[in-house]
């Protein structure tokens, strides 16, 4: 009996969120991703973690979809694959939130965990739930804590005075990144700096190491983010240079010592102490009233090259230790008190911030190198390349490496200066004034001083009595109020003692927890070494590009002190990055607050979780931006229905006929999609899913379907798009007859294996032309050789028609493919 046509278009009907509400269930019971079930080699793929600010946005979308594509893609080939979800949850906004709402901040963090894990469970990314964690458990702070007592056993975590970012509003110390045209990126409220006793790890002891190690890296990463690093590390080679003033040696860093007959003045930084020092007494108003102008700005956008130059006369003068000039010495906001000495010699001529400096305060300019460009005090324009050295002395007719040489002999042999090598990068400061944090383990003792809480007393707890407007800023973190807390004894005497009552940058939490994931209910230590040996380093780490610098260098830094402590036997936590663009809207940035936005939620309930993140993906290459109003789930939604549809019309043909070259067509495509997907160019994968789809569907259509064949290409179809729309890819499987409820999963398949012989071809197309027009096309076997190609283009009936009887100057022969005669 023939099928009608209701029942053909309920057979074939596709409906994404019963599909979706049919096999989330069946996939939590046959719990496919758990790490080790398969004795496949090991494979980690992590997704930089979130934070639980709410519940899930289209940036997680695209994150989390273009991760789960290659862990899923890993899982189909063979690999026992790591792939595991966690939580990134302490962090300023929750205690905002709970001093709003009147709870503690675990109350908050908690719930929005929960919000985030039934969607990321919606979603169908392919997590290991099992190890599951959260930075604010106390199971896992407790080897925060544990690890920086270790840091500072090595001398690398450390206490001491100096002036920091602060936030009036937040009542928080601020990294320089969370500075933004000298307010408060939070809060938008305007930073002060601050003179506090703060935690600090000392990653400068391995700067040399950050960098070096970069070579590992290279072709595994973005090479922007390897510059980014580079850059934010600056390691310069130079000299230290002293000059006189007041009867005072003060030294400044160069890397241009070759340049020191060009400097015309000479800059402190207007917050060094230094500054302070030197000042003339009649300028120390005016000097003063510019320091406070300056504290307000961020390091970054004091290091601005668009900013105006500013800075005051100090009334004094430095000697230059080579030609014994005077320069006049000026206090400026372009100069950082951190970046070597806090004090520069200013070479005008030849760096532009000295220039724009010298121009905006009347001061000379003076060339001492000899590039071939113009006068820089005519241009504006700093010459800032090599050349040979003018007005300078024994330096004259030096080039720049001869003449740094020679320079930093002349220092040494009059013993004011020497060789030497900076770094712009600064030790971390890691404390924070604030409350939902890790507790620093450091007791404070009037007759110990700092002691360290004994191992067997981690963790350190949060008081869980705290909330609301207990957490208000009063200027200090808030745990310093609850006296209880803080009022402990000394575990080095048992004498009073009083906790160190800062916690610490939500950085430290995030700078080893993929190495947790490894065994995240281990309770020797902060990881089993032997799990860590089996996993890491992590395979492919994929995240946003604005984690460049902090995250990524810090992780990088942790990794290497853990590798000299002996507990792991490697020295770069990630094998391979990939960062992905953002999602945006009109050509913006979405933003609640502006009304640019679209809501996740609603764009999955309106297409279903797969046309979305197959959206996501087939927008572009990863890196690059999506605009999601250029975008088109409404046409994923139908793509998905077709495949559905041609699944059910092929998993009703009967028999096992072959069609060669449906087959030759899917090994093509099997072929071609497993090198996108490892080159991860996954947009292009699913145009070529798209391109087998509509050739499977002409051969089911075509009169007499070859059931074999295109059984075999559906399978296939089915298991590629199970790394990229997994609900659809199992409706598809349980169409062609799969029981999956059984356990025969697409998501337990193989990925497909194109076969050798199919992707030979067994003649390829020749072009004949004849005076540069094309006159034939031959089909001939690939291995040809040159002569035989050139005797059958020759006996073409169209080539002999084309030459008609005139002579032939030469035959240039490309063989297989084309043939070039050239008639006299």
């Amino acid at each position: 009996m023939s099928e009608t046509t209701a029942e053909r278009e309920g057979r074939e009907a596709y409906d994404p969120h019963a599909v979706q509400d049919r096999w989330l269930p069946v996939w939590d019971r046959l719990d496919l991703n758990r790490a080790g079930r398969t004795d496949g080699p090991k494979k980690y793929v992590l997704d930089m973690f979130p934070y639980p600010s709410g519940d899930l946005h289209m940036g997680h979308a695209e994150a989390f979809g273009i991760g789960d594509v290659v862990a899923r893609y890993w899982m189909r080939r063979g690999y026992d694959v790591l792939h595991p979800i966690g939580w990134d949850s302490f962090g300023l906004p929750a205690e905002n939130a709970a001093i709003k709402r009147g709870e503690h901040p675990a109350t908050w963090t908690y719930a929005n965990i929960e919000t985030q894990a039934e969607s990321f469970r919606r979603y169908a990314i392919s997590a290991d739930w099992s190890r599951r964690l959260h930075t604010s458990d106390p199971e896992y702070y407790r080897w925060t804590q544990w690890l920086f007592l270790r840091f500072r056993e090595r001398g690398l975590a450390y206490r001491k005075a100096s002036a920091v970012n602060w936030c009036p509003q937040d009542q928080t110390v601020l990294a320089n990144e969370q500075v933004v045209g000298g307010r408060c990126e939070r809060c938008g409220t305007e930073v002060t700096k601050r003179e506090l006793t703060q935690w600090y790890f000392k990653i400068t002891d391995y700067a040399d190491r950050l960098l070096e190690d970069m070579k590992q890296l290279e072709g595994h990463w973005p090479e922007r983010v390897l510059l980014m690093q580079k850059n934010w590390i600056g390691r310069s080679q130079g000299a230290h240079v002293d000059f006189t003033v007041g009867g005072e040696k003060v030294s400044v860093f160069t890397t241009r010592p070759d340049t020191l007959y060009g400097a015309t003045f000479f800059v402190v930084a207007a917050d060094a102490p230094l500054a302070d020092q030197l000042v003339a007494s009649e300028r120390r108003e005016a000097f003063e009233a510019y320091r406070e102008q300056v504290r307000k700005l961020s390091d970054i956008d004091r290091q601005s090259t668009d900013r105006p130059k500013t800075g005051v006369d100090l009334g004094v003068t430095a000697v230059n230790p080579l030609n014994g000039e005077e320069l006049p010495v000026y206090a400026a906001d372009y100069v950082l008190a951190d970046y070597g000495t806090g004090a520069i010699m200013a070479v005008p001529a030849h760096d532009q911030r000295d220039l724009d400096f010298a121009r905006e305060f009347g001061l000379p300019v003076r060339v001492v190198v000899d590039t071939g460009e113009p006068d820089p005090a005519q241009t504006g324009v700093a010459t800032s390349g090599d050349g040979v050295l003018v007005n300078s002395g024994p330096l004259d007719g030096l080039r720049k490496e001869e003449a740094i040489a020679r320079a930093v002999e002349i220092l040494g042999e009059r013993q004011t200066g020497e060789g030497a090598v900076n770094y712009r990068l600064r030790d971390w400061l890691l404390s924070r004034q604030r409350f939902w944090g890790a507790p620093i383990p450091i007791v404070h003792c009037a007759v110990c001083g700092e002691v360290a809480v004994p191992d067997d007393q981690l963790p350190v707890r949060l008081p869980d009595d705290m909330k609301g407007a207990d957490l208000q800023p009063k200027g200090q973190s808030p745990l310093a109020s609850n006296e209880a807390w803080v009022n402990t004894t000394c575990p080095s005497c048992g004498g009073p003692a009083l906790r160190d009552t800062d916690t610490m940058d939500t950085f430290v939490d995030s700078s080893w927890y993929y190495l947790r994931f490894a065994s995240p209910d281990y309770t020797e230590g902060p990881f089993d070494p032997e799990a860590v040996r089996q996993w890491l380093p992590v395979a492919q780490y994929v995240g946003g590009v604005e984690h460049a610098i902090l995250h990524l260098l810090y992780s990088r830094f942790f990794t290497k002190v853990l590798q000299d402590m002996g507990m792991i036997d490697f020295g770069e936590p990630f094998s391979a990055l990939m960062n992905q663009g953002q999602v945006i809207l009109n050509g913006k940035a979405m933003s609640k607050s502006t009304g640019n936005l679209v809501e996740l939620g609603s764009e999955l309930s309106r297409y279903g979780v797969d046309a979305v993140r197959l959206s996501m993906v087939f927008a572009g290459p990863p890196e690059d931006d999506i605009d999601w109003a250029d975008v088109s789930p409404t046409g994923s939604v139908k793509w998905l229905a077709r495949v559905a549809r041609l699944a059910a019309d092929v998993g009703g043909l009967t028999g096992d006929d072959r069609d060669l070259a449906l087959d030759r067509a899917v090994a093509h495509t099997v072929d071609e999609v497993t090198r996108l997907t490892e080159g991860h160019r996954l947009n292009v994968s699913i145009a070529r899913f798209m391109e087998l789809t509509s050739l499977l569907r002409k051969a089911v259509d075509g009169g007499t379907p070859a059931a074999g064949s295109l059984r075999d290409g559906a399978e296939a179809l089915a298991v590629m798009l199970s790394a990229y729309a997994p609900y659809t890819a199992e409706e598809v499987w349980s169409r062609l007859g799969h029981d999956v409820d059984a356990g025969d999963s697409v998501h337990a398949s193989t990925w497909p294996e194109a076969d050798p012989a199919l992707l030979v071809e067994d003649t390829v197309t020749c072009v004949v032309q004849v005076a540069g027009k094309v006159r034939d096309r031959l089909e001939v076997p690939p291995a040809i050789g040159e002569e035989a190609l050139k005797a059958l283009a020759l006996g073409s009936d169209a080539v002999v028609r084309a030459l008609d009887g005139k002579a032939i100057r030469t035959v240039i022969v490309r063989a297989p493919k084309l043939v070039n005669i050239v008639p006299t």
